[in-house]
């Protein structure tokens, strides 16, 4: 992990989206009068004939991507994620997935490390939201590499698919040209001694602790769920069976979201105890990024501890 190099997802997407979109003439892109802060403001101006700006108009944003989608293009429709799921949940359900439509849906500024836009705009419940509609694929990625990757493999699936990105600056984790898989989570390392599941900006952290740990004597191993929906129910029995503790960490509610996907896998297959480390069922608060990390107990020395806890 390249700690130097650190770039926000929602950047990555806006470049990676271009890309695809000079590449592909059936890629579309909508925004909801976001267009700076989402980023699609790069496909605006280098792909200006299939760039529209909806307005503060969200869920008519979704109903006309479905719309386009029913022409043949692929649109990836662009919003904070608290809009994005929340205030267009209506259209994504019965417009969108009921039908399995083609549509991208975008989300950026997701979880806690918002910031200083504090509780309103802090989302902690798409990932709840989404995983329970039929037909929907998600795809949470940890950094500039696999978002790259992950923007133009949801171009592939025919179906579906929300992204999930967030506003503060993460590390380099993967190199370029890193090949993931779609449905298969990336194992780092293979320490026995704990596993630490992560998604989307805290794969960082837990790279942190494990980095931490290691010069204790602790070896876990990392595991980078990308793909929360399917998740990769393999690695999450291996893991199981193959270390002592499993942590999980997201910074969203802990109702709903990674730690509970990874739950409901371990109780069909595999009973094991989870960790799970979160939003305790709150809503957020303002202030800078790592500052809120701190205060909700989401930080690499929080994971330490909580792998250090004989009890875990």
């Amino acid at each position: 992990m390249n700690l130097e190099i650190k770039k926000a997802t929602r950047q990555s997407f806006g470049e990676a989206i271009t890309e695809l979109g000079k590449k592909r003439k059936d890629i579309v892109v909508l925004d909801a009068d976001l267009s700076n802060a989402t980023k699609t403001n790069i496909f605006a101006k280098e792909v200006a004939d299939r760039f529209f700006d909806m307005g503060i108009a969200e869920q008519d944003m979704l109903a006309t991507a479905a719309g386009l989608a029913t022409c043949g293009k692929i649109p990836f429709a662009a919003t904070f994620a608290v809009f994005a799921t929340g205030r267009a949940y209506d259209q994504i359900r019965n417009s969108i997935c009921y039908p399995k439509l083609n549509v991208k849906i975008c989300g950026t500024h997701a979880g806690v490390t918002v910031g200083e836009d504090g509780a309103t705009h802090q989302m902690l419940e798409d990932i709840n939201l989404m995983r329970g509609l039929p037909n929907m694929t998600i795809l949470c990625p940890s950094d500039d590499t696999q978002t790259r990757w992950a923007v133009e493999e949801a171009s592939n699936i025919d179906g579906p698919v929300y992204l999930r990105f967030g506003r503060a600056n993460t590390p380099l984790i993967y190199e370029e040209g890193t090949k993931f898989e779609f449905g298969k989570a990336v194992q780092l390392g293979e320490g026995k001694d704990a596993t630490i599941f992560a998604t989307g900006m805290v794969v960082a952290e837990a790279l942190k602790a494990q980095k931490m740990l290691k010069t204790e004597g602790i070896d876990v191993r990392v595991v980078d769920i990308h793909t929360i929906k399917p998740i990769d129910k393999d690695i999450i029995i291996k893991c199981a069976k193959e270390t002592n503790k499993l942590i999980s960490i997201e910074e969203h509610n802990m109702i709903g979201g990674l730690g509970t996907a990874i739950s409901e896998v371990l109780t069909d297959a595999c009973p094991a105890k989870l960790t799970r480390m979160g939003m305790k069922d709150c809503f957020g608060r303002s202030g800078k990024a790592m500052e809120l990390l701190t205060y909700y107990g989401l930080t690499a020395e929080d994971i330490c501890k909580n792998i250090r806890n004989k009890k875990v």
